[in-house]
Formats: structure tokens, sequence, C-alpha cells
């Protein structure tokens, strides 16, 4: 049995109707745990292999970074990048965005 802090770096869910929802990666070492990938705010900085698609948005289907067992600490060590980009968010006048959820861009308590 897999050490109980490791087994957190890893899961999958076969039954998923996309699973696998990216192709070039064994699906033995598929790794469902970031399946929204928290790279993706990051934008071009993320380091995944993604394009812009015509409407702005970020079209990541040809990524498997977030999706391979080995990169989970990789996928980690991102952390502060993405705590960074949230400190200065919250720092920048006009955020958030008008239209944001409940309309002030905070969690529902």
């Amino acid at each position: 049995m897999a050490e109980p802090a490791l087994r957190a770096r890893f899961f999958q869910n076969r039954a998923c109707e996309y699973f696998p929802c990216h192709t070039g990666v064994d699906e033995k070492d598929f790794n469902c745990l970031f399946c929204f990938c928290p790279l993706y705010a990051l934008g071009r900085h993320c380091g995944g292999n993604f394009c812009y698609a015509a409407a702005g948005t970020k079209d990541c289907s040809g990524c498997t970074f977030p999706h391979r067992r080995e990169n989970y600490g990789k996928v980690l060590a991102r952390w502060g990048d993405i705590c960074a980009l949230t400190a200065l968010a919250d720092s920048t006048a006009g955020w958030p965005p008008a239209g944001a959820a409940n309309g002030a861009g905070e969690a529902q308590r």
C-alpha cells in the first residue's frame, strides 16, 4: 500500500464520460486530480501546451501536463505563482470584473 502522503498525489475517475479527456498519456498513468487545471489562471505562463481560441480563451486540449502522474509536484510548485496572481488581482482597481459571481466576486458563505 502507498504511503498516506503519496496516495493523495494521484486519482482516476474511469467512470467519467470524458476519461481520458486528453490523448498522449498512458491510461494507467492518467491523473484526474487536476481535472480543472490550477495553472490555467497563469495564462501564457502556465507552462503547458495550449493555444488561444478565436474568442480569446485558452484551449488546453493539447496539454497533458497536469494529467501526467509525474507532474504532481511540478503543479504544486507553482502554487506560489497562483497566490501572487490572486494578490495582484485583489489589489487591482476594477477587480472583480463586472458580472462576477454574486456581483461582488465573493464566495457564498
